[in-house]
């Protein structure tokens, strides 16, 4: 896909249109909203499209077009969405912070600059798309909820568990001449990571920038939940 086409302008067109819709309709709600039925009855549809979007893809993917580099699910999109539908269905604090801080801070980036091999109309084309926008809309409406927003302790286990995420995929990375998380190599399709220097100083980099926006997003939370 070419950044900046049309194969990617309109994807994030529609990405941006339904995100201001949902804003607009969650802003119109009354909170603390307790027992909202059809509130959660949305929430857990949305939960399950978000699997049935996502996993029979990658199944059929890994099946019939494996690629070691690309079709495993080491990516942290590829928890990210897991934790979105934990989020949606339970409303577990941990689950609504993960989707909060990787889906606004990590996913967006990559609707921004997205690092796709494949085209319209090819599957992986949708499957990136579909994926990454259900992500970042649940993000944000599960965190205009005063009730869910995330805290301190949340923010230190979405630090903890992105660490052992890191190391993890790096250690396979290096065992399988992989690059999952762009652990190894930036994108070469170009990405924010560019200014950040060389490997691997622009991977600590990295950590400490995401982990300072992250507190200054919690500090920004904690204030307003308070207020």
């Amino acid at each position: 896909m070419t950044p900046y086409g049309l194969s990617h302008l309109v994807p994030l067109a529609v990405f941006m249109v339904g995100l201001v819709v949902l804003v607009g309709v969650d802003l119109r709600r009354d909170y603390p909203v307790e027992g909202d039925a059809g509130v959660r009855l949305v929430e857990r549809c949305w939960a399950l499209a978000i699997v049935v979007c996502t996993l029979p893809f990658q199944l059929y993917d890994a099946a019939t077009n494996f690629e070691l580099g690309v079709s495993l699910p080491l990516h942290l999109c590829d928890l990210a969405w897991v934790a979105a539908a934990l989020a949606l269905w339970t409303h577990h604090r941990v689950a609504v912070a993960l989707t909060f801080y990787w889906g606004v801070v990590l996913t967006t980036q990559a609707l921004v600059t997205p690092s796709l091999g494949e085209d319209f109309p090819e599957g992986r084309y949708f499957a990136f798309w579909v994926l990454h926008t259900l992500i970042v809309w649940a993000a944000v409406h599960l965190v205009l909820d005063p009730r869910l927003r995330p805290g301190w302790r949340e923010y230190r286990a979405t630090v903890a568990i992105t660490l052992l995420w890191a190391v993890a995929t790096y250690l396979f990375n290096v065992a399988a001449g992989t690059n999952y998380g762009y652990l190894q190599a930036k994108p070469s399709s170009g990405s924010l990571l560019d200014l950040l220097g060389p490997w691997p100083i622009y991977v600590f980099l990295e950590i400490a920038i995401v982990a300072g926006v992250w507190a200054g997003m919690t500090a920004l939370l904690v204030r307003s939940r308070r207020t």
